[in-house]
């Protein structure tokens, strides 16, 4: 699939381009909710609920992608 979107005829090629990219485990972006609204706009900017409120403050994380 990432072959036929980057356009390429080899996989080879796509090889070169996707091992170039180093992913991040343990490192996000942060944000929080306070109302159901806010968690609605998070959710749909592909934060991660977790589980439990602090002091009745949702807390929302996404991890970071890409090293820069």
């Amino acid at each position: 699939m990432v072959k036929k979107l980057l356009g390429h005829k080899k996989i080879e090629n796509t090889m070169k381009y996707t091992q170039l990219i180093q992913f991040k485990d343990d490192e996000f972006d942060v944000a929080t909710a306070n109302t159901v609204e806010e968690a609605k706009q998070l959710l749909a900017a592909w934060f991660e609920m977790q589980p439990q409120p602090i002091n009745g403050v949702y807390l929302f994380r996404k991890p970071k992608r890409f090293h820069r």
